[in-house]
């Protein structure tokens, strides 16, 4: 069963993300840490086929999770996830071997 990790710190792209995974496949096991830092301790604990993880987040941003998952386990799939179209944050994280997806969002106040 294919396991994945999604690490964003916005509960609402949390639960669409991981609806969307686990309604294209019932096999997919999906679990999710609400920031960087629990992303980390999830990677090191565990093994994951792919990890989905925003860029933007408090405590450890996307950037620094990618840079310690590598060292960690460098042969998981990491998507970088970020709804702010940075130029340099993506050479950076592509130099890092990352998959990069921009998500554009619209909040509804």
């Amino acid at each position: 069963m294919p396991k994945i990790l999604i690490i964003e710190d916005e509960a609402a792209i949390r639960r669409v993300l991981s609806k969307i995974i686990s309604e294209e496949s019932d096999s997919y096991q999906v679990e999710e840490a609400e920031d960087g830092l629990l992303g980390i301790e999830m990677i090191k604990n565990n093994d994951y086929d792919l990890v989905l993880c925003d860029i933007k987040m408090p405590k450890m941003d996307g950037v620094e999770v990618l840079e310690k998952a590598k060292k960690i386990k460098p042969e998981i799939p990491i998507v970088m996830i970020s709804g702010h179209g940075d130029l340099d944050t993506a050479v950076n994280t592509m130099r890092l071997r990352s998959f990069r997806l921009y998500i554009k969002t619209t909040r509804f106040k």
